[in-house]
């Protein structure tokens, strides 16, 4: 019998329940940037190890089918911490840098953040690395929930140059003050995310920890860089360079949750934000479709972690679709919070353990400009922004090869009317990019 088999045999007998503890679990989310669907061992990557990020497969489940809910940076993080769907509060694009972005860019005020949540349930709330949600200081993190902040606000940083010259407005930021950072700045998250853990072992604590890697540029330290001389292509070679200095820096996170004996009560998630950029990075996205920016899976189809050690069972894959903004929901269930309203994602506890053998979503939903789709069990309606919807079977086409929509038009009827009244739902994107403004630059007023 598999691995599976013999979970969800053994799940049916014992339903979730929360045991009682004397605390509450820890909670860890990571988050890669920029990272193809297959550069991680547990998906297939045979040229860069990647160990520690696959422990936590091999130590928990592994979703085969999980998604976020846009395939760029921004709006993909304001669904993952409010455990909504962004177009619901118009969070649709990217803001381009800070001297070019509109300037009410940043996750509304009105939104509760996963981190308001948590800390309201008593937790020890710290974010390390890229936030992307606002630029302002009522925006940054320390406004949204969380009590420690080192990182930057921006959608992008140089690895070497703490100053960033040519990004003005996305200094590296300790709280709410710009500080000079000198060290390889992967390293220096990893450094701060163990002290945050250090500091916090006593209590339980949500740490969100959104890498920049792997996302442009492609600079890392020569030690990273030696470990691969047998790569020829060098932009491959730093980029593998860069994947095994994220990968070391989680294994310290990981490393440090065993020292301190809480690394079987911490509920940790791994997950990409987007699809690879093969062409800028080297990452790939195979079997997939498509890169970051677009709506056929390789933009939103992605690596997706988790491990509880102590509640769930090892070296699960988990096959039915899952989605970021799942995490949140999740999250406050284990801390013993009730869901709040409004929310689009769902508790995967249940899905896991086998109370709840349905999928977690009737249906899941993307919208990115002219650009949209819906997954439907294993059939998929898109449109590419070109040319009319296509229709895919994701069961047996997951590269999405061959288009249907001409053979089955009731199909696309049904999965278009699934898509329409979703979208009754949502807003008008509140801002857009330069170039999505037509290369305009906007003049900032002075706040």
């Amino acid at each position: 019998m598999s691995s599976r088999r013999r979970f969800l045999a053994s799940a049916f007998l014992s339903p979730f329940a929360l045991p009682a503890q004397t605390r509450k679990p820890n909670i860890v989310l990571l988050v890669a940037d920029d990272l193809g669907f297959a550069e991680i061992g547990v998906q297939g990557c045979k040229d860069i190890p990647t160990p520690n990020i696959d422990s936590i497969a091999k130590s928990g489940v592994r979703f085969s089918h999980g998604y976020v809910t846009c395939p760029v940076c921004s709006p993909t993080r304001a669904g993952l911490l409010t455990g909504r769907y962004q177009q619901r509060f118009g969070h649709e694009f990217n803001p381009g840098p800070a001297s070019q972005a509109s300037d009410d860019f940043g996750l509304p005020l009105n939104e509760v953040t996963l981190a308001d949540r948590l800390k309201s349930l008593g937790y020890a709330t710290g974010m390390v690395g890229k936030w992307h949600l606002g630029y302002r200081p009522a925006y940054l993190p320390t406004r949204r929930g969380f009590d420690e902040f080192f990182g930057f606000p921006g959608g992008a940083h140089s690895y070497l140059d703490w100053k960033d010259r040519g990004r003005e407005g996305n200094p590296v930021m300790r709280g709410a003050i710009p500080v000079e950072e000198t060290t390889y700045l992967t390293d220096a998250f990893a450094r701060e995310a163990a002290a945050f853990i250090e500091k916090h072992k006593s209590r339980p604590f949500f740490l969100y920890m959104p890498f920049n890697a792997v996302h442009a540029p492609l600079e890392v330290f020569q030690k990273y860089h030696d470990r691969f001389a047998s790569i020829a292509d060098s932009r491959r070679r730093t980029y593998a360079g860069m994947m095994s200095a994220m990968d070391d820096a989680i294994g310290r996170i990981l490393s440090k949750l065993r020292e301190h004996r809480i690394e079987d009560d911490t509920l940790v998630f791994f997950v990409a934000d987007n699809g690879g950029p093969t062409l800028q990075t080297t990452s790939s996205n195979l079997p997939l479709r498509g890169y970051k920016g677009q709506v056929y899976e390789g933009g939103i189809h992605v690596p997706f972690l988790l491990q509880w050690k102590r509640h769930l069972p090892k070296g699960v894959v988990y096959e039915k679709p899952v989605i970021a903004i799942d995490i949140h929901p999740t999250a406050v269930a284990v801390a013993g919070g009730m869901p709040g309203a409004g929310l689009d994602g769902v508790n995967l506890i249940p899905y896991l353990t086998g109370q709840n053998r349905r999928a977690p979503h009737e249906a899941l939903f993307w919208r990115f400009g002219p650009q949209w789709a819906v997954r439907k069990g294993d059939w998929k309606l898109l449109a590419s922004g070109q040319g009319t919807p296509e229709l895919y079977n994701l069961g047996t086409d997951l590269a999405e090869k061959n288009d249907l929509a001409a053979s089955l038009p009731d199909r696309v009827k049904e999965l278009q009317a699934a898509y329409d009244d979703w979208n009754t739902k949502n807003i008008p994107a509140k801002w857009r990019t330069i170039r999505e403004r037509g290369g305009q630059k906007k003049k900032k007023k002075r706040v």
